[in-house]
């Protein structure tokens, strides 16, 4: 019996740590098929200590449950009703098969994978020293090793996957699902304010070459995670409005199948001992009406309502679970990373380097092609290429070839042109791996502490691993130079960084103009209509800062004067710092502009803000900076103001 991957990944465990982890594997597999109808043996929760320290970290545990048929949920692994018995009786029987041989001695099997590895490398070796000894037959191919069992079983799997994503995303092609999108997209008042923006970044810089989509993209992002869409980690009691949490799976109705819901989880409340189900949809049209879900409903919808405003998008499917969203940028001739649960555009290197993802196959989905972009979201190219071991990358290349023609037999020369040409720009970009940006390396910010956790994406707010990275800093640009003055301006409302002293330069991001920030995040509160930065859910404290420095442009600071705004609740404590060299001074988040004239002379300053404290299970929402309404656009919270003297 030929083991599956996530098997052969478990056996290269040691024969000690196997056997611990298989006789767990195979007490969950039998529960299950001894008792069928009791929901307790269906689900797995990630908090418990059994699952958390003897199967989360070893090698090829979790992918066993997977591939039993386990699916993730917000706090546990269910089993779902509608999961193939058959596909568990198969990994079972494929782990039990392994731990009686190592039980009973004799040579252990070995992984697929790994045979074929030895078989490839002997078939080469041989082939060498053919070469050796007869130059005539140097030029024969060395024979290839026989591909593993499973191989055509995991190739089979993944051309369903790219086919199906193929075929869905016709749906955002229906004229009819276009203009019901519309509907709902507040076109004009996006369009206005994209319009507004351009011309402000044409002020700021007339060499510019952004076009007014670029910006369309950006408020398109933005009211979708603001005011449209809205992320479910457990559905409210549709009874008592409380908590619930998620208990497993329920069958469809034909209503559910109707709009895609192959999967309906079941979100129990405590105290009403009631039910309450969240149909996962998987129709953008049916997403229209319900405005909610995980990753998967939110880039579903998304990019419908990028199509509906006719701009060119394509759908992102990543094999470690995650999907977004890319739209074309006419004017920069690229294609542009988009994630509308994170609000976060062209953070290509967000999920590898800020949430910590183990990338292995990214592909992009249109009307037109399917385009495998995984080198466009990782700057670790080689850690990448060991990973890509699902297919074969022959057998990859040919497939979404061959997926492309059928699709573009219908195009006219002229579109066939403008996508090759497209492509090989794509091409060239993948060559060269980029460095992270500033906006790139924090950890994610939508879903539950437990759900990132549990996913491995909390990047550096997760407990322990905060890293103080470097971004950021703020240099005088020859206009600023020349004016002697360096003022910039914060609105949280816009979360938009204004250079007024280099012609009003706007910076679209609160993260995209810090220094450093660690288990921080922004979160607007669309109930209340108010937006702040808080400190990450479960973090004890959180640390923002930027930094300012003039000696680069050959000046030093005249005078200094800092406002900030930042609220508490409860014990919810906030600590404002300003650092000069060995100086430190405190001072309020008042909101009143706070001069400093011990820096007179200095070149450099670094203002940093401290949260900390709170109460309960809110205590993250304890400590704020720059709290304010979304209706206050023109009111800036954080402001710095520096007068420059030549050094």
């Amino acid at each position: 019996m030929a083991a599956s991957p996530g098997v052969s990944t478990l056996c290269e465990n040691s024969n000690e740590v196997f056997l611990d982890v298989a006789k767990l594997l195979l007490t969950y597999a039998d529960n299950i098929l001894r008792y069928p109808n009791e929901e307790k043996y269906r689900s797995i929760r990630i908090g418990n200590p059994t699952f958390s320290t003897k199967l989360l970290p070893i090698k090829g545990a979790v992918e066993c449950l997977f591939e039993m048929g386990f699916e993730e949920a917000e706090t546990h692994l269910v089993f779902p009703k509608s999961a193939s018995v058959e596909q568990l009786k198969l990994v079972r029987e494929s782990i039990a098969a392994e731990r009686d041989q190592r039980l009973h001695g004799g040579p252990l099997v070995q992984p697929p994978q790994t045979a074929t590895a030895t078989a490839t490398a002997t078939a080469t070796a041989t082939a060498s020293a053919s070469a050796q000894e007869s130059p005539a037959t140097s030029s024969q191919p060395a024979t290839p090793a026989p591909p593993p069992a499973s191989s055509l079983e995991h190739s089979m799997s993944f051309f369903v996957t790219l086919q199906s994503n193929f075929q869905h995303v016709m749906l955002y092609e229906n004229p009819e699902l276009q203009q019901k999108a519309r509907l709902h997209i507040p076109h004009q008042d996006l369009s206005s304010a994209a319009e507004h923006k351009l011309q402000q970044a044409k002020e700021a810089d007339p060499e510019s070459k952004l076009g007014k989509d670029d910006f369309l993209v950006l408020e398109l992002l933005r009211w979708f995670k603001q005011d449209f869409f809205s992320w479910v980690n457990s559905l409210p009691c549709s009874r008592c409005g409380g908590k619930t949490q998620n208990a497993g799976s329920v069958s469809p109705t034909t209503d559910d199948l109707r709009w895609g819901a192959q999967r309906v989880e079941n979100h129990y409340c405590q105290t009403c001992k009631l039910s309450t189900r969240f149909p996962r949809y998987n129709n953008p049209e049916k997403l229209l009406e319900t405005r909610r879900g995980r990753c998967g409903e939110w880039a579903n919808c998304f990019t419908l309502c990028c199509r509906a405003l006719g701009l060119d998008a394509r759908y992102i499917w990543d094999s470690t679970d995650h999907v977004w969203t890319e739209v074309y940028s006419v004017s920069q001739r690229r294609w542009l990373h988009c994630d509308s649960c994170e609000n976060a555009c062209d953070k290509p290197l967000l999920y590898e380097v800020g949430w910590g993802k183990k990338l292995a196959y990214v592909l992009a989905f249109s009307k037109d092609q399917v385009v495998d972009v995984t080198w466009r979201y990782s700057c670790k190219h080689p850690d990448v290429l060991t990973r890509r071991t699902t297919v074969q990358e022959a057998w990859l290349l040919r497939t979404i070839n061959r997926l492309n023609a059928a699709r573009q037999q219908s195009l006219s020369p002229d579109r066939k042109k403008e996508l090759t040409e497209r492509l090989l720009v794509e091409l060239v970009e993948f060559i060269s791996p980029k460095k992270p940006k500033a906006g790139e390396l924090g950890g994610r910010n939508s879903g539950s502490l437990a759900w990132r956790r549990a996913r491995g994406e909390t990047g550096g707010a997760d407990a322990g691993t905060s890293p103080q990275v470097a971004g950021y800093v703020f240099i005088p640009t020859e206009k600023e130079k020349s004016e002697r003055l360096l003022h910039v301006r914060y609105s949280a409302s816009k979360d938009q960084y204004c250079r007024v002293s280099n012609c009003c330069e706007a910076v679209q991001g609160w993260d995209q103009c810090v220094w450093s920030k660690d288990s921080v995040f922004r979160k607007v509160e669309n109930d209340w209509h108010m937006v702040y930065i808080a400190r990450t859910e479960g973090s004890s404290s959180g640390r923002i800062s930027w930094k300012f420095d003039f000696a680069p442009a050959g000046m030093k600071m005249k005078a200094v004067s800092v406002m900030a705004q930042s609220q508490t609740f409860q014990s919810g404590t906030v600590c404002w710092r300003l650092r000069s060299g060995q100086k430190t001074t405190e001072f309020p988040g008042d909101g009143r502009m706070q001069p400093f004239p011990s820096l007179s002379g200095s070149s450099e300053f670094v203002i940093e803000a401290e949260l900390g404290s709170g109460d309960g299970e809110s205590s993250w929402q304890h400590s704020q900076l720059f709290r304010q309404s979304l209706k206050e656009t023109e009111e800036s919270s954080f402001e710095i103001l520096v007068d420059l003297e030549d050094a």
